[in-house]
């Protein structure tokens, strides 16, 4: 495709102290999965695009669970098949030995959630978006400011890039979101931490919900290990040595890991915003976007994210690519309308989710109703949205399963 420039600010060519700059249409900080579909989709459409990101692809401390509708999303883009796992059933604890089983089965040939490594999927995804035209720029992004026509970015080895649109792509602590806008505060955020454990996998993800500090642990296996890990709000009174202890202890009662296999520790920060939080959370200004994490769109009770960066993804490419005038005010608007009002139905119900005695109600029907457990599959996989999710509990032949459950949880 002929190279063509969506903006028509003329090009920079000195920065502040007279260094000179390397100018782009669009620089995207970060090259996790928002970034890089991000500047798939744009380089596209013609844009120039660079990404600064000396780091990834990179392995990840989350479970790694990409749902079909995430894959559907970009599966047709992705230069070689994607190393994965497919999850053939998620297991439910409460801690007290009950446990409740709910199979994933395929549909239509295509499987409802597979696990893969965050480093092969990043890395496919890059490669697509360098395929497609994008620029890889593998420095580090110390500041963001501001210029006449855009901004420059000041990178670690002391040169500036110049673009006439940002996009923040960078994470929980995203360097964008700090110097455009607020950060997260802490109560915004939770730490994930736990273990890599090599040398062993399954095809079966396990979930043991806690209530100190409200939440669960988890497994999910990959390619060649599992990620098994917990997390906690950042506000919980927790440190997160203490929660990877409460790891530590889970593994060995379980047996999960490989004797001897190798325990690699992990830590990361995730956000975990409240409703009010979504209501208001900013996301884009005049030429600058936030995606993906650093915009906060995370499932506060599964954790889930890896959707949402390619959905916010989608969106902030098809904003920027769109004529002059209400650029950045659409694509907030169609944020808060299509995942953050999501998320927020989501956070109304988290504190209630982790709840001792809900837990309980949900295993029990759980393990004596089928329909409850096809609900179950369908938002483990990412199907049922919650929007829905009190109405089809509702509607399920096991009125008294539901009822109790529906009490509990709304």
């Amino acid at each position: 495709m002929p190279r063509t420039t969506l903006y028509s600010a003329s090009r920079i060519t000195r920065g502040l102290g007279g260094v000179p700059l390397q100018s782009a249409d669009v620089a995207i900080v970060g090259a996790g999965p928002s970034g890089a579909w991000t500047a798939l989709l744009l380089a596209r459409k013609g844009a120039h695009v660079v990404i600064l990101d000396p780091s990834h692809p990179r392995e990840k401390p989350c479970g790694g669970g990409v749902t079909g509708r995430a894959l559907a999303l970009v599966a047709h883009a992705l230069p070689r098949p994607l190393p994965a796992v497919a999850i053939r059933r998620a297991r439910f604890l409460d801690g007290r030995g009950h446990s409740a089983a709910v199979d994933l089965p395929s549909t239509g040939g295509a499987d409802a959630l597979v696990v893969s490594g965050r480093a092969a999927f990043d890395g496919l995804l890059l490669d697509a978006a360098l395929a497609a035209g994008a620029e890889l720029d593998r420095s580090r992004a110390i500041d963001v400011r501001r210029a006449a026509t855009g901004f420059e970015i000041q990178t670690a080895d002391g040169r500036n890039r110049a673009a006439a649109v940002v996009v923040g792509a960078d994470g929980a602590n995203s360097l964008v979101r700090r110097k455009l806008t607020r950060p997260f505060a802490r109560h915004q955020l939770s730490i994930a931490t736990g273990y890599f454990a090599h040398g062993t996998t399954s095809d079966e993800i396990l979930l043991e919900f806690v209530a100190d500090p409200p939440g669960y642990i988890w497994s999910f296996p990959r390619p060649d290990h599992l990620a098994i890990g917990i997390c906690a709000s950042a506000v919980a009174g927790v440190t997160s040595g203490a929660l990877r202890q409460i790891a530590a202890r889970w593994i060995e009662r379980t047996r999960l890991a490989n004797p001897h296999g190798k325990l690699e520790p992990y830590s990361w920060p995730i956000p975990s915003l409240n409703a009010a939080d979504l209501d208001t959370v900013a996301i884009a200004g005049p030429q600058w976007y936030l995606v993906g994490d650093a915009a906060g769109a995370v499932d506060p009770i599964t954790r889930e994210g890896i959707f949402f960066a390619l959905q916010s993804a989608s969106f902030a490419a098809d904003a920027i690519a769109r004529s002059p005038g209400q650029r950045e005010r659409h694509y907030a608007e169609r944020m808060q309308s299509e995942i953050m009002s999501e998320l927020r139905r989501a956070a109304r119900l988290k504190d209630t989710f982790f709840q001792p005695r809900f837990t309980r109600l949900m295993i029990d029907a759980l393990r004596r109703s089928a329909p409850i457990r096809s609900v179950m599959a369908d938002l483990v996989a990412g199907a049922q949205s919650y929007r829905s999710l009190k109405w089809r509990l509702a509607r399920t032949l096991e009125i008294g399963y539901a009822t109790r459950a529906l009490a509990a949880l709304f």
